[in-house]
C-alpha cells in the first residue's frame, strides 16, 4: 500500500524540499531512495509501505533566505489477510465438521469474522450445533444433509478485509434400493430375475450392492456380496426347485452398508424330478427268502420338491429276467423287506425317489444274496465200517448242490451207543469238492462196542437231515488190567492169588495168564493159562522165605491184556506199609508243588500207590485231611509233583503209601506253605444288567468266593467293559477295587440305547476270564433335540403350513409317537400353544385359527411316551397374511356440545395388516344410512370433531379402519347432543341361574341402570373368591349393550360373588349390589399324583408310594386313585427298532399292550402293593386321581422290573458265642421261605463296638447261603453288637435285632504316649497315657528305665510295677547329670502287652540357665530366708526359680519351692514345712524356656530346730502352776465360807456328769473327724489356730499361701490331676491338728511317724528290711508306714520286680542300687522309735457326707500337690513385705502348672526302688 506525506511550502526563491527520517535523507532534489519519491508538490510518496516505515518524518524547505521544517508521524498497520482459508470437506453424517479461517493482522487492529452459507449469513448464536471459536473456526456438530453447501469466511478490520470460501459435503449411508421385484426367469431354469431402482447414494459413490436370500423362510443369508453398483437387475441362478425364495438387497458406499430394501414377494420354483438317487443304499439278507433294503433320502438340495415315495426295482443277478417293482408311497419310509425271494440267490436292487414332477435317478446297483438255508436231503450212499477197536470209517456221496441251499460248510459224522442216543460222538469233516466220494473217520470210541452211525451235511444256518442210522461194532482188542489183585493163604511153598474181571474187557475174554518168578530172576518164571471163568489160583512149589513177583493178565482173541503185578515173600505174609519220612517241598508254583520223601517200610511187598493228603487253609481253619493226589504203579518213586492245587492257598501235606495189604499211616505233616498267586480262574457269576435310568444301567454280579481269589485279597477287584450293542462308539472300561462289591451303576450313557457289558475279576498277577455278555437298554427318554429343517409358510391370514424333517437318530432317545408345533406371537408374554401331529411319520402340520397379520415364533418338538422333547432351535419367524381389520376400540366422547361432539378412539385390537385410513360416518339415529355424513381420515388420526349437529338429538357414529385388503368391521356408538350428561346408574344385582353354573364359568345376568343421557360404553365385572378373597378385576371390556356375560377362568369347586359397574363418557357408576354366593361345579383334577418310588416288594408285586396333588389342583372332593400298569414288551425284544412296522405312522399304543387299571378308593392313601404281576418282566406304571367330575391327568411313567425283590424279613435266631480274645462265632437261621423272595445268595454280618458304632462298624459279607460266620481280628475284651441281614439278587434285606457278645481278655496295646516334665539334672517326672486298646481290665503297668550308656562303669536297670490303672505317673530322682536314659512302659491285663519306649537326657539342656550364685541362709524366728545371686540366663530370659532341699546327710535332692518369680533373689518360708531337728542343704535352680538350669552350689547346712516360745519354758509352766494352785485354794476357801458341803457336793456331781457327757459325745467325733479332715484339709499337725476370719493359715514371706485340696483332686488320679498329698492313701495316725468343721476349727491330736522315701504314686508298694532309726527329709504328716524284711536281689543291673496287691502285702526284692547307695540305707535306718506298723500305703477314705469331715474349698487354692504344708508364721520377714501380689506360689506345684495336660508327681518322694 502507498502513502503520501504532504508538505506544502511557499517562498522566494522557491524552496528546495528535502525529506528525511531521523538523520537519514529519504528524498531531495538530488537524492532518491527506492520506494521514496519526491512529488512535484513537495509531498513524499512511499510505495509500497513497510512496517519499518513507521516513524517521524521531517520535511525541510530551504532557499537562500532560510530553512524551515515540519514533522509528522507515520503509523503503518499490518494488512489483515486470511492465511489459513477453509478447505473443501466431506464428512460422514452425524460427525463433526470444522471450517478453519486463520487470519494474520496487526495486533492493534480488531478483527471480526462473518460466516456465510451459500451467500446467507450463518446465525451461530441461534443454532446450538454451530460454534465459532476465537480463531474464527466454524465448528458444526451432528452434521446432516442440511449442512451441505458453500461456506464463506469474511474478515472485517481496520487493517483490511478478506474472504475465502469452501464447500462442505455430508456423506451418509445410501438409501435402500427401491421397488425390488423378483420373478421367475423365462429363459433359464432354476433362475430368478431380480430388478430394483437405484437409490440415493448418500453423497458418496456406491461401491456395490449386497444381495440376501431367505430360502423357505429360513434366516437371511448373503447370496451375492458384491453386485455391480451400476446394475439395477441381476439373475440369480443355481436355485433349488420347489423351494420358495425371498430377496432383499442393500447398497454400500464408503460410509458403510445402508438399509435393506423391503422383501420381495416370495417366489417358488416349480418342482422337478429328483436329480440324485437315494443315499447309502444297503441290502442285507434277512432270511433265506428275504432281503432287508435300507436307504436314506437323496440330499435335500437334490430332492427338487416334496418327495412322494420311492420306487424299488430288483431282479435276479446275471439272468436275462425283467425287473420287479415295489412302490413305496410314503416318503418317510426308508426301508423295505423284500420277501418271497428264492433261497440263497443273488439279487440286483436299485432305488429311486419320486415327487410330483416325476421319478428321479436310480441308485447304483447293489447286489445281495438271500441267506442260506439248510440242506434238504442227507448225503447219499453212506457206508460205515469199523477199522480198528476205536475207529469207524465213513464213506458217502455229497448231496446235489441244488438241495444244499447254501454254501456247503462240511459234514458231521455221528456215532452213538444204542442206549445212549443223546450222548453222541461227532466229528466235523470239511467238504472235498474234488472227489465224488467223501471219506471220514470217528476215533476214540470204546473198544468192542456197538454204535449207530449217521452222516449229515450242514450250512451256516444249520444242519441238514441225517442219513439213515447203521449199526457198527468196533473191533476187539487186548483187555485192560484185572481188578483188585490180592494174596491169601500164604504158606512157605504156596499161596492163593485172587483177582477180578477187567473193567475194560475190550472183547470176549478167552482166559487169563498167570506167571511168577523169583524177584529179579527171570529164568525162574513159571506161566499158566487159565480159563475165562477162573478168578483165583493156588501157586505151589515156591521156595520158603523167597520174594516172588506175580503177574496176572486177561486175554481175548487179540492177545494178552495189561499186566497187574505185585511182589510177595513166600512164608511171610505181607503187612501194612510204614509211613514215608523226610517229607520236603520244592518247586512251589501257583497250582503245583513237588514233594520229596523217603519211602517207609514196604510191608514186605511192593508199593502200588502213593497217596497225598493235605490240610487246606491257615492253621486252625481246617483240621481235616483230604486226599488231593495219588500216584500209581511207581514203587520206586522218591518225589512226585502234586498238581491241581489252588493258587495262593495254604497247604500242609502228608504222604501215605499203599501196598497189597492196605494203606500206611501218614507221614509227619510238612510245614505249612502257600502256593503262589495266579490270575482268577473264573468270572463273576450271576451277572445281570437292569435299566436304572435314561442314562444309566445297573450292573450286578456275584463276587468271587475267597477261594477263587487266587491271590492277595487286597489286590482283588473287578473290571467291567461296556459298549453299544450296535458297534458304534468306543468300548469303555471301569475298574472297581473293592473285592466284595457286587454292583455298579454305569453312568453317562445314551438314552434308549442297548449296551453289551462284561465283567472280569483281577488280582495283582492278572485278570481272569470275562463273564458272558449281558445286554441292557437304557430307559426311554424324551428327545434331546428338535426336528431339523423346520420351515413355515403362511397360507392364509389365519393359517400357515409348518414342515420339518425327522430328528437325528442319536437324539430320539425313544420311539417317536408324534410331533407338536409350538407357536406363539413374537415378543408376547402369553404362553406358547401346541398343535399336535400324531404319528411318527408326520412331517407337516397346518396351523389354523391364527391371528391375522401376526408374526409368530414357531418351533417343533417330538414326543415319546415319556414326554415332550426339546423344541427345535432357533425359532422360525413367519407372519400370517393380512386381512381386513377389526373394529376400532375404545370409542369415547369426551366433549359433547349441543351442536358438536368430539370423539376419540384407539386402533383396532386386530389390525390384521397396516392401517391405511379411518372412515367415520355419523347420522341421526332416526335417519337412514344414506343420509350419513362420511369422512375419511389419515391412519394417524385418533380423534374427530363433528359439528353442525342438532341439539338434544341422538346420533349414531360408525368408525371403520382400512388395510390394503379393504375396509374392516365398523364400531358403532351413540351420543346425545346435550350438556346435561351424568354418570350412569349402577346395574341391578347380578343373577346366576343354577343351570348356568359350570366348573370354570358362570353366566352372569343383570339389568342396566340409567345411562345419565350418555350411552354406556362398556361394563366392568369383578369377582371375589370366598371366604376371604379380595375383589379382583375379571373384565373391563364387556359390551355396552350386553346384559349378560360369561365369567370364565374360575376355579372349580370354589365359592364366588360378583358385581358389575357401567362406564359412559362421564365416568363410572357405582358397583352393583353383590350377587348371591355360588359354588362352581367340580372338575376333573388337573394334576397327577407324584410317584415317589416303585420298588419290588415280592417276586410278583411292587410297592408304590406317592404324594397326592395339591388340594387346589384336585378341583373337587378327592375320591381315590387310579393305577395304570402294563408290561413293556420291548424289554425282551432287543432288536425291536429294526422290526418291520406295517404302518409307519403307528403310535406307541399300537406297539404295546393296553393298560390294566386298578382303582383305589380312599383320599388318604399314600402307598399300595400292586400284586399278581408276571415274574421277570418290566412294567410301566402311571397314576392319576379322580373325583366325582372325572379323572385327572396321568403321572409320568415309572418303570420297574418285577421278579426280584429283597428279603422282607431278617435272619432268625441270631446267636453269638465267644471264641477267643479276637474272635466271635455268629450263627443264625435263614429268613422264612415266604420272606426270602428268591434264592438267598449270602448274608451280611454287621458288627461294631457297643460303645461307639459310627467309628467302628464293619461288615463281613458271605457270598454263600451259610448259617454261621467267624468274626476275626476283633478287639480284646470288648462288647460287640452284631446284626445279620440276608441278600439276594435284588439287594439286602432288613437287619436282625442287635445281639451282644464280648471277646475274651487279651494283652493290652502299648500305652499311648510317654511324657517327661520337671526335668532337672538328677530327676524327671514320667507320665503316660493308658493304652488305646486295653483289651481287658488293666491290672497295672511296668516301667523299666536304664541309662543308654553305663554310668561310672555301671548300667543299672530299674523295674517298677504299678498296681491298678492309676496313677499314670512317677517321679524318678536317682538320675545322673547329662545322661540319656531309656524308659519303657507296658500295660498288663492278665498278660503284659507291647511296650512303648522313649529316651530322655537329664539336664541341663542346651540354652538352659547357668547356676545361680551360692545361696546363703538367714533365719528370723521360725522363718528361713534364702538369698542368691542371678547367674547366666542362658539363651532365653529366666522365667522362674526353683529351690531344692535335701537332708544334710547326703539325702536326695527334692523340690521344696517352685514357681518363684524371676525378679526375686531371696525367698522366705516357714520352718514348719521342714522336719524338726533335721539339718538341710538348699540349692537354687533357674528355669527358662529351654528347661531347668544347672543347680547352684549347696548352701551351708541349716537346722530345722526352732526355739520354744516362752509359754513352753519350764519356769513359765511353774509360774502358771502356782497361780492355778492359788486360784484353786481361793476358790475352795470361798466355797467353804459359803457353807454347806452337801450342797456343794451335789452341784459338783452335776457339773462333772455334764462334762463327761460332752466328752463322750464330742471326743470320738473330734478324733475321727481330725484324722480324715486334716488329711483332706491339708493342715500340718501341731499348729496354732487359724485366723479368725476363717481363712486358711498362710506363711509369712513372699505372699505364700497354704492351699486346701479338694477330695477329687487327691483321689481322682486317673483324671489328669495329681494328688495333693504325697501319701494320701496311707493309713494316718492323727495328733494335734486343726480341722475346720462348719467354719469352726477343732483341735485334735496327731501322732507323727516318720516314713522312708518312696516312689511317688501311692499305689507303688514295697516291703523293706526292718530298721530302728530313720531320719527323713520331710515329715510324713498324715501317714504311717509298715515295713517288712525284704529279699535283697544279688544281680547287679538286672530287673527287679515289685508287685504288691492293694489288699495284701508280699515280700519283694529290693533294688540293688537302693541298697548300694549309703544315702538310702542310712535313711532307712533312721527310724523313730515307737512307730506303729500298719498295712503299707493303704488309704482310708471317709464318707464325704460325714458331718465331722472337714469341708473343702478350692477358692483360695494357688498350689496343689505339695507334701509340705506351711503354717502361719508369727515373725514376718523384714526384707519383704507381707503378701506381695507378684509372689503367690510358695510350695511345690504339679507339672500342670508348667505344661497343661501333664501329670505331676508328688513332691518329696523318692522314685528309687
Amino acid at each position: 500500500m502507498s502513502v503520501v506525506l504532504s508538505c506544502e511550502t511557499s517562498g522566494a526563491p522557491r524552496p528546495a524540499i528535502t525529506w528525511q527520517k531521523g538523520e537519514r535523507i529519504l528524498a531531495s532534489g538530488s537524492v532518491q531512495l527506492p520506494r521514496f519519491t519526491l512529488l512535484e508538490s513537495g509531498s513524499l510518496l512511499v510505495s509500497p509501505t513497510h512496517i519499518a516505515d513507521a516513524g517521524s518524518y521531517t520535511c525541510l524547505a530551504t532557499n537562500s533566505r532560510g530553512v524551515d521544517e515540519a514533522s509528522a508521524d507515520l503509523v503503518v498497520w499490518a494488512r489483515t489477510r486470511i492465511t489459513s482459508p477453509p478447505q473443501d470437506q466431506s464428512v460422514i453424517k452425524g460427525t463433526k465438521a470444522s471450517m478453519s479461517c486463520g487470519v494474520t493482522h496487526d495486533p492493534s487492529v480488531a478483527v471480526r469474522y462473518i460466516w456465510e452459507k451459500d451467500g446467507t449469513p450463518v446465525s451461530v448464536d441461534s443454532i446450538p450445533r454451530l460454534r465459532l471459536d476465537e480463531e474464527g473456526t466454524l465448528h458444526i456438530s451432528q452434521t446432516w444433509s442440511g449442512d451441505i453447501g458453500t461456506y464463506t469466511c469474511r474478515v472485517l478490520s481496520a487493517g483490511g478485509n478478506d474472504s475465502r470460501s469452501a464447500h462442505l459435503r455430508v456423506r451418509q449411508l445410501p438409501h435402500a434400493p427401491e421397488n425390488p421385484v423378483a420373478s421367475l426367469s423365462p429363459l433359464e431354469k432354476r433362475a430368478i430375475n431380480l430388478t430394483w431402482a437405484k437409490p440415493f447414494d448418500g453423497n458418496s459413490p456406491l461401491l456395490h450392492y449386497i444381495l440376501e436370500v431367505s430360502e423357505n423362510n429360513a434366516p437371511w443369508t448373503t447370496l451375492m456380496a458384491s453386485v455391480d453398483p451400476e446394475a439395477t437387475s441381476v439373475v440369480v441362478r443355481g436355485l433349488v426347485p420347489a423351494r420358495s425364495y425371498q430377496f432383499r438387497l442393500c447398497a454400500a458406499n464408503d460410509v458403510g452398508k445402508g438399509q435393506f430394501s423391503r422383501d420381495t414377494e416370495r417366489v417358488s420354483l416349480p418342482e422337478e424330478p429328483p436329480t440324485a438317487p437315494p443315499q447309502n443304499v444297503i441290502a442285507s439278507g434277512r432270511t433265506n427268502q428275504s432281503i432287508m433294503l435300507q436307504w436314506q433320502p437323496p440330499p435335500e438340495n437334490h430332492q427338487n420338491g416334496l418327495l412322494k415315495g420311492y420306487l424299488i426295482r430288483y431282479c435276479l443277478a446275471g439272468l436275462p429276467v425283467g425287473y420287479q417293482f415295489k412302490n413305496i408311497t410314503n416318503a418317510e419310509v426308508n426301508n423295505l423287506l423284500l420277501e418271497d425271494l428264492i433261497i440263497w440267490t443273488n439279487y440286483e436292487i436299485e432305488v429311486a425317489a419320486y415327487n410330483s414332477a416325476g421319478l428321479g435317478v436310480y441308485s447304483a446297483r447293489v447286489t445281495e444274496w438271500t441267506l442260506q438255508g439248510v440242506p434238504t436231503v442227507p448225503p447219499g450212499n453212506v457206508q460205515a465200517e469199523a477199522t480198528n477197536a476205536t475207529t469207524i470209517r465213513f464213506t458217502w456221496n455229497p448231496p446235489s448242490p441244488q438241495f444244499i441251499n447254501g454254501i456247503n460248510q462240511g459234514y458231521k459224522l455221528i456215532a452213538w451207543e444204542p442206549e445212549q442216543a443223546e450222548e453222541v460222538t461227532m466229528v466235523t469233516v470239511r467238504p472235498n469238492f474234488q472227489d465224488s466220494i467223501h471219506v471220514g473217520y470217528i476215533g476214540g470210541l470204546k473198544k468192542f462196542t456197538e454204535y449207530f452211525t449217521s452222516v449229515l451235511c450242514f450250512t451256516t444256518p444249520g444242519d441238514g437231515p441225517r442219513s439213515p442210522p447203521q449199526l457198527v461194532r468196533t473191533h476187539e482188542d487186548a483187555p485192560g488190567p484185572v481188578g483188585h489183585l490180592s494174596f491169601s493163604d500164604i504158606l512157605d511153598t504156596s499161596l492163593k492169588v485172587s483177582w477180578q474181571e477187567p473193567l475194560e474187557k475190550n472183547g470176549i475174554l478167552t482166559g487169563y495168564r498167570i506167571s511168577w518168578e523169583e524177584y529179579n530172576r527171570t529164568n525162574t518164571r513159571v506161566t499158566h493159562y487159565l480159563p475165562n471163568v477162573t478168578l483165583e489160583y493156588r501157586v505151589t512149589g515156591l521156595t520158603a522165605l523167597t520174594t516172588y513177583t506175580i503177574e496176572v493178565a486177561a486175554m481175548t482173541s487179540k492177545g494178552q491184556g495189561q499186566l497187574s503185578s505185585s511182589t510177595i515173600s513166600s512164608g511171610v505174609p505181607p503187612e501194612l506199609p510204614g509211613a514215608p519220612t523226610n517229607l520236603g517241598i520244592s518247586n512251589i508254583g501257583p497250582r503245583s508243588v513237588t514233594l520229596q520223601f523217603r519211602p517207609g517200610y514196604d510191608g514186605k511187598t511192593s508199593i502200588s500207590r502213593w497217596l497225598v493228603e493235605a490240610q487246606v487253609g491257615q492253621i486252625g481253619e481246617n483240621e481235616e485231611w483230604e486226599l488231593i493226589h495219588q500216584l500209581a504203579n511207581d514203587p520206586d518213586a522218591r518225589s512226585m509233583e502234586v498238581p491241581n492245587l489252588h493258587p495262593y492257598m495254604y497247604y500242609s501235606f502228608r504222604l501215605r503209601q499203599v501196598n497189597i495189604v492196605g494203606t500206611s499211616p501218614p507221614s509227619v505233616p510238612s510245614r505249612r506253605m502257600q502256593t503262589l498267586q495266579a490270575p482268577p480262574d473264573v468270572a463273576p457269576a450271576n451277572v445281570t444288567l437292569r435299566t436304572a435310568s435314561e442314562t444309566s444301567l445297573w450292573l450286578r454280579w456275584m463276587p468271587l468266593p475267597e477261594l477263587e481269589y487266587n491271590g492277595n485279597p487286597e489286590s482283588v477287584g473287578y473290571r467291567l467293559r461296556y459298549t453299544r450293542a450296535d458297534g458304534r462308539g468306543r468300548t469303555v472300561a471301569h475298574v472297581i477295587h473293592d473285592r466284595v462289591e457286587r454292583e455298579y451303576t454305569i453312568e453317562d450313557l445314551e438314552e434308549w440305547t442297548e449296551y453289551r457289558v462284561q465283567v472280569q475279576a483281577f488280582n495283582a498277577i492278572g485278570a481272569g476270564p470275562w463273564s458272558h455278555v449281558v445286554l441292557g437298554r437304557t430307559r426311554e427318554s424324551v428327545p434331546s433335540s428338535g426336528p431339523t429343517n423346520v420351515s413355515a409358510l403362511a397360507t392364509t391370514s389365519s393359517s400357515m403350513l409348518v414342515r420339518w424333517n425327522e430328528i437325528p437318530e442319536a437324539d430320539r432317545n425313544g420311539l417317536i409317537l408324534g410331533y407338536k408345533v409350538v407357536y406363539k406371537e413374537k415378543d408376547s408374554d402369553a404362553r406358547a400353544r401346541f398343535w399336535p401331529a400324531e404319528g411318527n411319520a408326520s412331517r407337516s402340520a397346518q396351523l389354523a385359527g391364527l391371528g391375522k397379520y401376526v408374526l409368530y415364533e414357531i418351533r417343533v418338538l417330538a414326543f415319546t411316551r415319556i414326554g415332550d422333547g426339546a423344541p427345535s432351535s432357533p425359532p422360525i419367524l413367519e407372519r400370517t397374511l393380512d386381512d381386513v381389520p377389526g373394529p376400532p376400540v375404545g370409542i369415547l366422547f369426551p366433549e359433547v356440545r349441543t351442536t358438536s361432539v368430539r370423539l376419540i378412539w384407539q386402533p383396532p385390537a386386530a389390525p390384521n395388516g397396516i392401517i391405511l385410513a379411518y372412515q367415520i360416518t355419523h347420522r341421526l339415529n332416526t335417519t337412514s344410512a344414506n343420509a350419513a355424513t362420511v369422512e375419511v381420515l389419515n391412519p394417524s388420526a385418533r380423534q374427530y370433531t363433528a359439528t353442525g349437529l342438532q341439539p338434544e338429538s341422538t346420533y349414531l357414529f360408525r368408525i371403520t379402519a382400512q388395510t390394503r385388503k379393504g375396509w374392516g368391521e365398523a364400531a358403532e356408538a351413540l351420543v346425545v347432543t346435550t350438556e346435561k350428561r351424568d354418570r350412569p346408574q349402577p346395574p341391578s344385582k347380578p343373577v346366576v341361574q343354577q343351570e348356568d353354573v359350570k366348573a370354570r364359568s358362570v353366566l352372569l345376568c343383570w339389568e342396566p341402570g340409567s345411562d345419565g343421557l350418555s350411552p354406556v360404553r362398556y361394563y366392568t365385572v369383578q369377582t371375589r373368591e370366598l371366604p376371604a378373597g379380595e375383589w379382583t378385576l375379571h373384565s373391563a371390556s364387556v359390551s355396552h349393550n350386553a346384559t349378560s356375560f360369561v365369567v370364565d377362568r374360575l376355579k372349580p369347586f370354589t365359592s364366588y360373588k360378583f358385581r358389575v359397574k357401567a362406564t359412559n363418557d362421564i365416568g363410572d357408576s357405582e358397583y352393583s349390589p353383590e350377587s348371591e354366593s355360588l359354588t362352581t361345579l367340580q372338575a376333573a383334577p388337573e394334576e397327577a399324583p407324584t410317584i415317589l418310588s416303585v420298588t419290588p416288594h415280592t417276586t410278583t408285586s411292587v410297592l408304590i408310594r406317592w404324594q397326592p396333588p395339591n388340594e387346589d389342583k384336585i378341583n373337587g372332593i378327592l375320591l381315590g386313585f387310579r393305577i395304570r400298569y402294563r408290561e413293556l414288551v420291548y424289554d425282551g425284544l432287543r432288536g425291536f427298532t429294526t422290526r418291520s412296522i406295517s404302518s409307519p405312522g403307528a403310535k406307541w399304543t399300537e406297539l404295546t399292550p393296553g393298560y390294566a387299571v386298578r382303582n383305589l378308593t380312599g383320599a388318604d392313601l399314600t402307598h399300595h402293593q400292586l400284586d399278581n404281576l408276571s415274574k421277570h418282566r418290566r412294567y410301566e406304571i402311571r397314576m392319576s386321581v379322580y373325583n366325582a367330575a372325572g379323572e385327572g391327568p396321568s403321572s409320568p411313567p415309572q418303570e420297574v422290573f418285577v421278579g426280584e425283590a429283597v428279603p422282607t424279613a431278617p435272619p432268625q435266631n441270631v446267636a453269638v458265642q465267644t471264641a477267643t480274645a479276637t474272635q466271635l462265632d455268629v450263627t443264625w437261621e435263614p429268613p422264612s421261605l415266604e420272606a426270602q423272595n428268591g434264592d438267598i445268595q449270602g448274608y451280611k454280618i454287621y458288627f461294631w463296638e457297643a460303645q461307639r458304632q459310627n467309628g467302628t462298624e464293619r461288615v463281613k459279607t458271605l457270598f454263600l447261603p451259610e448259617n454261621g460266620a467267624k468274626l476275626k481280628n476283633l478287639t480284646g475284651y470288648t462288647s460287640y453288637l452284631i446284626t445279620v441281614s440276608a441278600f439276594n439278587a435284588a439287594g439286602d434285606g432288613p437287619r436282625s435285632a442287635p445281639v451282644r457278645g464280648r471277646t475274651q481278655q487279651a494283652a493290652p496295646s502299648a500305652p499311648s504316649t510317654i511324657r517327661f516334665s520337671e526335668l532337672t539334672t538328677t530327676s524327671v517326672n514320667v507320665s503316660w497315657e493308658p493304652p488305646l486298646l486295653p483289651n481287658g481290665i488293666l491290672e497295672g503297668y511296668r516301667l523299666v528305665y536304664e541309662p543308654c550308656t553305663p554310668v561310672d562303669g555301671v548300667s543299672k536297670i530299674v523295674t517298677v510295677d504299678v498296681k491298678g490303672n492309676s496313677p499314670l505317673w512317677m517321679k524318678v530322682k536317682d538320675l545322673a547329670e547329662g545322661v540319656t536314659y531309656r524308659f519303657r512302659i507296658r500295660a498288663k491285663t492278665f498278660a503284659y502287652g507291647p511296650e512303648i519306649e522313649a529316651n530322655i537326657t537329664t539336664g541341663p539342656g542346651e540354652g538352659a540357665p547357668g547356676p545361680p550364685g551360692e545361696p546363703f541362709i538367714s533365719r528370723y524366728g521360725s522363718a528361713i530366708t534364702i538369698h542368691w545371686a542371678n547367674g547366666d540366663p542362658g539363651k532365653g530370659p529366666i522365667t522362674r526359680y526353683v529351690i531344692e532341699a535335701r537332708p544334710s546327710d547326703e539325702g536326695l535332692w527334692d523340690i521344696l519351692i517352685k514357681d518363684i518369680p524371676r525378679e526375686v533373689t531371696s525367698y522366705t518360708f516357714s520352718m514348719d514345712i521342714l522336719k524338726q531337728g533335721v539339718s538341710y542343704d538348699f540349692r537354687v535352680i533357674a528355669v527358662n524356656d529351654y528347661g531347668y538350669g544347672t543347680p547352684s552350689a549347696p548352701s551351708p547346712s541349716v537346722s530345722a530346730q526352732k526355739a520354744n516360745p516362752f509359754y513352753e519354758e519350764w519356769w513359765f509352766l511353774v509360774v502358771i502352776a502356782l497361780v492355778g494352785l492359788i486360784f484353786i485354794l481361793l476358790l475352795v476357801f470361798v466355797l467353804i465360807i459359803r457353807g454347806q458341803s452337801k450342797k456343794y457336793a451335789k452341784k459338783s456331781d452335776s457339773g462333772l456328769s455334764r462334762g463327761a457327757g460332752r466328752s463322750r459325745r464330742v471326743g470320738p467325733g473330734v478324733r475321727a473327724g481330725s484324722v480324715a479332715g486334716c488329711v483332706m484339709c491339708g493342715f500340718p499337725p501341731g499348729r496354732g489356730a487359724a485366723p479368725a476370719d476363717g481363712s486358711p493359715p498362710a506363711p509369712t514371706g513372699n505372699n505364700s499361701k497354704a492351699n486346701a485340696l479338694s477330695h477329687g483332686e487327691m483321689v481322682s488320679l486317673d483324671e489328669g490331676s495329681f494328688p495333693a498329698l504325697e501319701l494320701n492313701n496311707r493309713r494316718l495316725s492323727v495328733k494335734n491338728s486343726f480341722c475346720r468343721k462348719n467354719g469352726i476349727y477343732t483341735r485334735a491330736s496327731v501322732s507323727l511317724p516318720r516314713s522312708p522315701p518312696r516312689p511317688s504314686p501311692g499305689s507303688l508298694h514295697y516291703s523293706d528290711e526292718d530298721v530302728t532309726k530313720y531320719n527323713d527329709l520331710i515329715p510324713a504328716e498324715s501317714s504311717s508306714l509298715t515295713e517288712k524284711p525284704s529279699e535283697i536281689s544279688d544281680s547287679q543291673g538286672s530287673d527287679s520286680e515289685y508287685e504288691v496287691d492293694q489288699n495284701q502285702q508280699k515280700a519283694h526284692s529290693f533294688v540293688n542300687h537302693y541298697i548300694s547307695d549309703p544315702t538310702y540305707y542310712n535313711s532307712w535306718r533312721r527310724q523313730q522309735k515307737g512307730i506303729s506298723r500298719a498295712q503299707a500305703y493303704s488309704y482310708t477314705e471317709s464318707d464325704s457326707g460325714d458331718p465331722d469331715h472337714c469341708p473343702l474349698s478350692n477358692s483360695t487354692s494357688t498350689q496343689q500337690g505339695s507334701l509340705f504344708r506351711p503354717k502361719v508364721s508369727r515373725t514376718p520377714t523384714p526384707q519383704t513385705p507381707v503378701n506381695p501380689p507378684s509372689q503367690q506360689s510358695t510350695l511345690y506345684r504339679p507339672p500342670s502348672s508348667l505344661a497343661p495336660g501333664s501329670r505331676a508327681p508328688i513332691a518329696g518322694f523318692s522314685s528309687f526302688v
